[in-house]
């Protein structure tokens, strides 16, 4: 018979914090399956968001996120055409990379994250 200790991280228990991880991370499946990177967040979102408040409100952040890149990867498709948007989406995709990381390793520690240069489509 074990007795955990509660958990001191404003996250909530380790499952909240391991589910809001994954809102973050699944966006990663998008490398691998066409809009993984929403559908991977909306999944977890739309199946754990009544049970831990953390993760409906890391999902929303997470699926925002994602809709937002879709479209400013969209802008710099169109802006390829003049040439600009070439190093534009190079430096879209790298900036992605990067906040999803930090946004990952923020939800596991019990932080929320917001994303810089988020639209916020769902609320």
């Amino acid at each position: 018979m074990s007795i955990e200790a509660p958990d001191p991280k404003p996250g909530g228990d380790r499952d909240a914090r391991t589910f809001g991880m994954l809102c973050h991370l699944l966006a990663f499946a998008g490398l691998v399956v066409p809009f993984g990177n929403i559908i991977g967040p909306l999944v977890i979102w739309l199946i754990k968001r009544e049970e831990h408040p953390f993760v409906d409100e890391q999902g929303k952040e997470a699926l925002n996120f994602q809709i937002s890149v879709f479209l400013y990867a969209i802008v710099c498709g169109l802006l390829s055409l003049i040439l600009i948007g070439i190093p534009l989406l190079i430096a879209l995709g790298i900036f992605w990379l990067v906040v999803v990381i930090i946004a990952s390793v923020k939800a596991n520690g019990g932080e929320s994250y917001r994303y810089p240069l988020n639209l916020r489509l769902i609320k």
